[in-house]
């Protein structure tokens, strides 16, 4: 199970899917940051039949807040 799961398909609207190209704008990566964190299972695509592979944007772009690495102590 991805880290940052999508809505239900039935919760989705269209303006909020887009390519590789848009989720990486939208969280101010490269396309290939979006395809490492797809193999590594922090955020997951659309699945759509018949179309190309989407992504779910508002969450790609809070995958991207959460900064890699240990927490700080408290």
């Amino acid at each position: 199970m991805p880290a940052f799961p999508n809505p239900e398909l039935h919760h989705l609207y269209q303006r909020d899917l887009g390519d590789i190209w848009e989720a990486a704008r939208a969280a101010e990566v490269k396309p290939g940051t979006i395809r490492v964190w797809e193999s590594r299972g922090k955020i997951e695509r659309v699945r759509l039949e018949g179309g190309q592979p989407l992504y779910h944007l508002p969450t790609v772009k809070a995958a991207s807040q959460v900064k890699p690495g240990r927490p700080k102590a408290a």
